[in-house]
């Protein structure tokens, strides 16, 4: 399988893509505008774009909802050329022809359901036939198509994802900006961040059977971290779910405490920091093929503790707020590629 300059060109835009819309979509919250368009998947009930009355709460909402069309967009390209160089034409045409009949099948469903006045009804079953074309697509795909099977799940996984995504989004306004669905928005929007990473990393790697090639307690300890690394994320973003910048004036928080989950939320970080610490000093010691992104990821992670240390002592200002967010996700895709570092190809 050749990789394509587009392919590579692509699957870089889609991780960039990813990482800026968790900025748009941070702004959006700190900004106090999660309902600048109070409807989905229209702005207003009449209008699918903001209007004049909206302000610039509507447009920065609707900002962010076009950065997720963009995204998709994107996503679908990596697909499309990642299954020409897997399996040519054959493989494109099938997936072109879910896209579209899901496209169209979802779009007459919201239409009929619209015209009887089920509005909301029409919004769920157009977002399940879309769902529902993406994973029978990728389920014939992956059937039909055995070459580098690997990147093609990842590039069905991000085109999934960012479908789930806007429904997920959407949930949020029409439920009032519901912190536990907002929350979970921006950590699925990092989980993909992390696949888009992955995919740039197996785009590149030999294909075929892999074996260890760091010591085995250092391969533990690494996915040891990642789990304190999810475990900090997690409480970040309850802490954040609790303070101040709701997405709306009018919102109501979680209930929880947000100077008590800042300090809990500060004791995987440390902890995190000091495994991270051991992991870039052995990589060094012992020359392990981790080394660069064991580097680059405890150096994101030390601006991150510094951001999040100044940002708790201010009184959270937003744009600091917004930074501490997009860093996370910065350290998580470096993590992601650590951890693929663990492992090389098996030599003859």
């Amino acid at each position: 399988m050749t990789i394509s300059p587009a392919l590579r060109v692509f699957a870089w835009l889609s991780f960039l893509a990813e990482v800026i819309i968790i900025g748009t979509g941070g702004a959006v919250r700190l900004t106090g505008s999660g309902l600048g368009c109070d409807q989905w998947p229209l702005c207003t009930p009449e209008s699918l774009i903001p209007t004049q009355e909206l302000g610039i709460h509507g447009l920065i909402e609707f900002g962010n909802r076009t950065m997720t069309g963009a995204v998709g967009i994107i996503a679908l390209l990596v697909l499309l050329f990642a299954l020409a160089a897997a399996g040519g034409r054959r493989a494109v045409i099938p997936a072109v022809i879910f896209a579209v009949g899901g496209v169209v099948v979802a779009a007459a469903s919201y239409m009929i359901f619209s015209a009887l006045g089920l509005g909301s009804v029409g919004t769920v079953v157009m977002s399940v036939v879309l769902l529902l074309a993406v994973i029978v697509g990728a389920v014939f795909s992956l059937i039909t198509t055995p070459v580098r099977r690997d990147l093609l799940t990842l590039a069905w996984i991000v085109l999934a994802g960012v479908m789930a995504q806007a429904v997920v989004g959407g949930s949020a306004v029409l439920t009032g900006l519901n912190p536990f669905i907002v929350g979970f928005h921006y950590a699925s929007s990092l989980a993909l961040v992390c696949v888009t990473a992955a995919f740039i990393v197996r785009m590149s790697a030999v294909p075929g059977p892999r074996e260890l090639a760091t010591p085995k307690w250092y391969m533990i300890l690494t996915h040891v971290t990642s789990l304190v690394l999810a475990i900090t994320i997690a409480f970040g973003v309850l802490t954040t779910a609790s303070g101040p910048h709701s997405g709306d004036a009018n919102v109501q928080r979680n209930g929880f405490d947000a100077s008590f989950l800042a300090h809990v939320h500060s004791w995987p970080g440390y902890t995190l920091f000091a495994l991270a610490m051991v992991l870039v000093v052995t990589a060094w010691l012992k020359n392990l093929p981790t080394r660069p992104w064991a580097t680059t990821f405890i150096g994101v992670l030390v601006v991150q503790i510094i951001v999040g240390v100044i940002q708790a002592r201010d009184a959270l200002p937003p744009l600091l707020v917004g930074i501490h967010m997009v860093l996370a996700a910065l350290s998580a895709a470096a993590f992601v590629v650590m951890v693929f570092r663990l492992k090389r190809p098996v030599t003859a």
